[in-house]
């Protein structure tokens, strides 16, 4: 049963295009995505509507890790990105749908991220703390402006 939903937001110091690339790109989503302690690994990513994606956390200390993927369903530019993820665990059913919104603001992007059918078995808190761990690392990646 999935029931959980997950609601954040930030404002960033990074343009719309940046943060929207950073969603999109393998080098980019391994850099950022996976929580502190996990790595990430991205298998398959077609960052089209109706593309796919796949990917998988590992926990670093442990070595057990997770897999999931999901399908575009839409992609506005630098404006919005709508997808699913379905966990490959039988006991992490159902389908979850991910809206990640961006809008320009004086000092860098607005971010909201709404993650709805979190699998009953994952305690939202923990969802969030995911997260949240995982938008810290976000930050780090597309706001520094590093010089060629």
């Amino acid at each position: 049963m999935t029931t959980g939903t997950v609601r954040l937001h930030r404002v960033l110091r990074a343009t719309p295009e940046r943060v929207y690339r950073a969603f999109l790109e393998p080098d980019a989503i391994v850099k950022w995505l996976a929580p502190y302690g996990c790595t990430c690994q991205v298998h398959q990513l077609d960052a089209r509507t109706g593309g796919t994606h796949r990917m998988s956390f590992r926990n670093f200390g442990t070595g057990n890790g997770h897999s999931f993927g999901g399908e575009y369903i839409e992609l506005v530019p630098y404006e919005k990105i709508r997808y699913t993820d379905r966990f490959d665990d039988p006991n992490l059913p159902g389908e979850m749908h991910i809206t990640v919104s961006l809008r320009q603001v004086s000092c860098g992007t607005e971010l909201s991220i709404v993650q709805e059918g979190v699998p009953e078995a994952i305690p939202v808190e923990l969802c969030y703390l995911g997260w949240q761990e995982a938008l810290v690392q976000l930050e780090r990646l597309v706001e520094p402006e590093i010089p060629d």
